[in-house]
């Protein structure tokens, strides 16, 4: 008979302890850290659906993020594009409000010493940065979105400058003799009026007449008046013309009895002859007049329009340069032009010069640049009523400062059918819902992965508990029984001795 004693018992109890503490110690570290495994080949067959969960809840912690970051630069784009808006109204509003046309030193009234504070405005909004990143650079978004203003105004070294290039354009546009390229002149009974080939002065529209006996022949740009007696007193004849601008002004001039004439009135007198003559001084004296007036306010939309163009538009003057017979205009060059635009300018559209990925499916586009449309066109206003200035000697200076105030005030309202600044802020808002909603996807997504993944890595830290109770107890029964064993010899197992 096999008699097993009792270090041999309390050795297998030794061996069951250590298994105990193994799997208390296995336990407790689930228990603080609530998963099943510390690496996943612990997880055994579920490692592989672990690693897919895991990498799937990583790319969407990712779209978060860029989700929350993009989110923050939409909120100070639109911040920043309703601040353009502002500007615009104001520069509106100041111009409708404005009192006494009176100048300063600088020979500018205070609506235009407004206007160079709002231009300042204007390009320090459109050079907003996040971060080290400016919005309005295109894809640049390491480079400064435009010029300053003193650049933009006046030029650097041999670069021109609006204000140049708006002097530069007046000469053009007045030509030769300060009629604005159109040419008055005829013989006897007749009247010519022609406006020439070249992009410069007014251009003759048409002519409408209802003069007695008068004759109207050709047509624009070349056109002949012939009076084959003498019209009427009140008769009326009138000569459309296109400003530079694009704007449209109507001279209209009366025959009268009256001598000396009124203001856009010609006398009728003794022949046709004498008439035909009093009407061209009549129609050259309106036209001299409106050089004066409505031209150079035309001429200085026209010019801060060429300078704001891709790429900016400068009179060809030849050489020796003349800009009074230019008959074109040309690209101007870094070398001798201000770039007002200084980010990115390529052939992608702005929206999409900026994207971002903020969902497994989901991405959106957010980009500007400071020369779109909009934009362009509220600084070429801003600028332009900025950069004019007049004489407080000139009899015309207040007619027209009024001719350009009030182009301006008309093109800060926009035109239908072209970019407004609430296009580009529509463009922004429907990226900021397309984001919002992103992060509410995201959310539920991330959830849902982590109760999945949960369900694989994660213990019920309850059943765990109770575990770890029983294997205590256990533990402890063992430790005790053990204990008594290694107190026993082989003499309690025998039977005590009789007698």
């Amino acid at each position: 008979m096999s008699i097993t004693g009792p270090g041999s018992i309390t050795a297998l109890n030794l061996m069951a302890q250590n298994n105990m503490y193994s799997q208390l110690d296995k336990l407790s570290g689930e228990l603080g850290t609530g998963q099943a495994a510390s690496t996943y080949s612990g997880l055994e067959s579920q490692a592989g659906l672990a690693l897919q969960l895991s990498a799937q809840v990583e790319a969407v912690n990712g779209y978060s993020s860029t989700a929350s970051t993009v989110g923050t630069t939409l909120s100070i784009a639109q911040s920043a594009l309703s601040g353009l808006s502002e500007v615009g109204t104001a520069v509106q509003q100041a111009i409708t409000q404005q009192g006494t046309f009176t100048l300063d030193s600088s020979g500018q009234t205070t609506t235009q010493e407004s206007a160079a504070t709002y231009l300042d405005q204007i390009l320090g909004l459109l050079n907003t940065q996040v971060g080290q990143n400016y919005l309005f650079s295109g894809s640049g978004v390491d480079q400064p979105s435009t010029a300053s203003a003193d650049t933009i105004l006046n030029g650097t070294g041999s670069q021109a400058g609006l204000t140049q290039i708006m002097a530069q354009r007046l000469q053009a546009d007045e030509g030769v003799g300060g009629l604005g390229r159109l040419t008055i002149g005829g013989t006897g009974t007749n009247v010519t009026v022609s406006s020439d080939t070249s992009p410069f002065g007014f251009k003759l529209a048409s002519v409408n007449s209802n003069l007695t006996g008068a004759t109207v022949s050709g047509s624009p740009p070349s056109v002949g008046v012939s009076l084959a007696g003498n019209p009427n007193s009140g008769d009326t004849i009138s000569f459309g013309l296109t400003l530079p601008d694009g704007t449209s002004q109507t001279i209209t001039l009366q025959a009268t009895t009256a001598s000396p004439p009124g203001t856009n009135q010609f006398t009728i007198g003794a022949t046709a002859a004498d008439t035909a003559s009093n009407l061209q001084t009549a129609l050259t004296s309106a036209v001299s007049s409106l050089a004066q007036t409505a031209l150079p306010a035309a001429s200085a939309v026209a010019a801060a329009n060429n300078f704001f163009a891709d790429p900016p538009q400068v009179v060809d003057a030849g050489s020796p340069a003349n800009y009074a017979t230019a008959t074109a205009l040309q690209n101007g060059t870094q070398a001798n032009t201000v770039f007002w635009y200084t980010g990115e300018n390529g052939s992608t559209p702005a929206l999409q010069t900026a994207t971002a990925q903020v969902g497994p499916s989901l991405s959106i586009s957010y980009g500007m640049r400071a020369n779109e449309p909009a934009i362009t066109s509220l600084i070429a206003n801003v600028a332009v009523l900025a950069a004019t200035s007049y004489s407080a000697s000139d009899s015309n200076a207040q007619a027209s400062y009024e001719a350009l105030s009030q182009r301006v005030e008309t093109n800060l309202n926009g035109q239908s059918g072209s970019q407004s600044i609430d296009d580009i802020e529509a463009n922004i808002a429907n990226a900021q819902t397309t984001v919002k909603n992103a992060g509410a996807i995201n959310t539920q997504t991330q959830s849902t992965l982590q109760d999945m993944l949960q369900g694989i890595e994660g213990v019920n830290q309850t059943q765990i508990g109770e575990q770890i109770l029983t294997l205590q107890n256990n533990l402890s029964a063992s430790m005790s029984l053990t204990a008594r064993l290694a107190q026993m010899s082989l003499v309690n197992y025998l039977a005590p001795s009789s007698g």
